[in-house]
């Protein structure tokens, strides 16, 4: 069978996949959502297959035929990329996609700045970035979805090599004023009559409150949240306090009122901020200039977005 397909359909097939709908992917591929659609009801005639099943009210749905067909997608837009990338580095530039999750906790603080100094220095990367939850993130490098990520060492596989960056000490995050908030240093039972506001992400979580491990203690969690905004909303109106491993240049919640952070004193170790590659990706040329890249911008003494802590790797 004569090959009829482009790079391009497999580019919207995959984008569909993930996005759910022909409008997200079209805005991911930045293109018109007639042209999406075309281009998959062609890829579909060419293969003789349908990928898809098209449900108003929920979007599509890949075919069972479509979930085979994607794997081979993605492979070959992988392939793909290789090519340009192996030019690149024959000629000495950096260009082609670059794919880069970020935790979501600092996704909106440390990314952008690092992002762009990246591709001033390197225009002709294609960069997209996803922000996710440490599960997520697992998942898209598991998937090809992603070719890097900037995240914590957080329940990480023992078959994905982590590249530390910095080391983050956790806090006490408390409203500005509160009578613990001129502690040097505050324990588990400093904390464990207060409310907790719980940042209730997976892996997270279940770190955060290895804080009273061993203690006795239980924290009384009065609220769970999966956004770091609005913990810090909680915090800074008086409903409790919660924990961070980073200290963003502004110690003000994103409505304006102030907060305190006072370092923990207890068992919850420091959390080390990194890249963590997918299988084999540091074979390319864009993902290893991304890392150097990370390691020049993201040091002890200097994270964007950030107040510098107290040390570094350990």
């Amino acid at each position: 069978m004569p090959l009829r397909f482009s790079l391009r359909q497999l580019e919207y097939l995959v984008a569909v996949a993930e996005t759910g709908t022909v409008a997200g992917a079209a805005a991911r591929a930045r293109v018109s959502p007639p042209s999406v659609s075309a281009a998959i009801a062609q890829l579909e005639a060419d293969l003789g297959l349908p990928l898809f099943v098209r449900r108003h009210a929920r979007g599509l749905t890949l075919t069972p035929a479509g979930r085979a067909i994607l794997a081979d997608a993605r492979a070959v837009l992988a392939a793909a990329s290789r090519i340009v990338d192996h030019a690149g580095e024959i000629r000495g530039s950096v260009q082609g996609r670059l794919a880069v999750g970020c935790l979501v906790t600092f996704a909106r603080t440390v990314l952008p700045a690092v992002r762009r100094s990246f591709v001033d220095r390197h225009p002709a990367v294609e960069f997209s970035q996803v922000e996710h939850d440490q599960a997520g993130l697992l998942e898209g490098l598991r998937d090809a979805a992603i070719d890097i990520a900037l995240t914590y060492d957080l329940g990480l596989p023992a078959d994905l090599d982590f590249i530390p960056l910095v080391t983050l000490p956790a806090h006490a995050v408390l409203p500005e004023g509160h009578p613990l908030a001129a502690r040097a240093a505050l324990g588990p039972a400093d904390l464990a009559p207060e409310p907790l506001v719980l940042l209730d992400l997976p892996m997270s979580a279940d770190y955060f409150l290895t804080f009273f491990a061993g203690s006795g203690l239980t924290p009384r969690i009065a609220e769970r949240t999966r956004d770091l905004d609005v913990a810090r909303g909680l915090v800074a109106n008086g409903f409790g306090w919660s924990i961070a491993n980073f200290r963003p240049v502004s110690d003000r919640a994103p409505d304006g009122r102030g907060l305190a952070f006072v370092p923990l004193a207890g068992p919850i170790r420091p959390m080390r901020m990194g890249l963590l590659p997918g299988p084999g990706a540091l074979s390319s040329h864009n993902v290893r200039a991304f890392a150097d890249h990370c390691r020049a911008e993201i040091t002890p003494g200097s994270i964007p977005g950030l107040r510098a802590p107290a040390r570094g790797p350990d």
